[in-house]
């Protein structure tokens, strides 16, 4: 067996936010990764980018609704998610279906901040991403305009 090739990230920094993204990831607006699974053509994993994992803070609790197998689509809620700092419903960015929650977040949640892009999926789906994704490079664009804009409402010119 070969080993895999090794990952290209791409720095981030904007403001007091820094970190690094997967450059072979596609994106979603809603700040969703996703990575289609090298050994499984189809099958996707889907987890939050580290934009994301900042604003709820530390996974506390967590639970998927979708059924495995079942059908899901873009936009869908398939659970939710409660950090240390907010709660957020968990939205489907795959078209497909519905092939289970990471085992591993039973034993630690907190894994979803601590190792966002590859042991801290949330979920998996056989399928296909939701029209409109983006690249690594035009998810930090709009990354870098939320946080322009986030900093605009929070200190706004006199």
């Amino acid at each position: 067996m070969t080993a895999p090739a090794a990952r290209e990230w791409i720095k981030f920094r904007h403001a007091r936010f820094a970190a690094r993204f997967p450059a072979d990831f596609s994106y979603s607006p809603s700040h969703y990764w996703m990575m289609e699974v090298p050994e499984e053509p189809g099958l996707w994993r889907v987890g939050f980018t580290k934009f994301a994992t900042r604003m709820l803070g530390e996974l506390v609790d967590f639970t998927f609704n979708a059924p495995l197998g079942g059908a899901v689509q873009p936009g869908e809620m398939i659970g939710w998610v409660e950090g240390f700092k907010a709660a957020s419903d968990v939205f489907c960015v795959m078209s497909g279906e519905f092939a289970g929650s990471n085992p591993a977040l039973q034993a630690d949640a907190c894994i979803v901040r601590s190792d966002p892009y590859l042991e801290g999926w949330l979920y998996s789906v056989r399928g296909e991403p939701e029209p409109g994704y983006l690249t690594a490079q035009g998810y930090l664009d709009l990354l870098n305009a939320t946080i322009t804009k986030m900093a605009e409402q929070e200190h706004p010119e006199a």
